[in-house]
Order: C-alpha cells, then structure tokens, then sequence
C-alpha cells in the first residue's frame, strides 16, 4: 500500500465518526435553539467528533474489524454523550 492509498484507508476508516460527528450537534443545535444558544457549534463539533472517533478506534482494538454494528452504536451513544456533557452539563 502506497502512502496516497493509506492516507483515503485512514480517511474511510474515520469518515463515519466525522459524519455522526458533524450531523448530530447540527441537529441538536436545530431542535434545542433556545437550550443551545450559548453554547458554539464549533465546540460541539470537536466534541462530539473527538468521542466518535475514540469510540471507532476503541472498537477496531477490542473487534479487531472495522464496521461492527455495536461499534456504530457506541459511536451513536458516545455522540449523545458527547453533546449532553457539552451543551447542558456545561452550563
């Protein structure tokens, strides 16, 4: 594998944590506005990113495969986390 082909590996592999990572606070922000206001979408991207990618890389360790159901569904549950513990812990 060349390093162009390890460079697109490494962006596939993370690219369902970015998508969780970037949609879920936009969604947030979208249906709780007045209990978000304050707080900025910037943070909770990197937030909710952070945990998503850390839960995939957590779940290829523990699976040893990449893609497993209860992987996405611990990134689906780290994302809430995420965005609790950022937009309504915080305050």
């Amino acid at each position: 594998m060349g390093p162009l082909d390890a460079i697109w590996h490494a962006l596939n592999l993370v690219a369902p944590a970015i998508g969780v990572g970037v949609l879920a606070p936009l969604l947030a922000k979208l249906v709780w506005r007045g209990e978000l206001r304050g707080v900025a979408l910037g943070r909770l991207v990197a937030l909710t990113t952070g945990a998503c990618v850390a839960v995939l890389l957590a779940g290829l360790v523990v699976s040893g495969r990449d893609g497993r159901m209860a992987t996405h569904g611990a990134m689906v549950f780290a994302a809430a986390l995420a965005l609790w513990w950022g937009g309504f812990k915080a305050r």
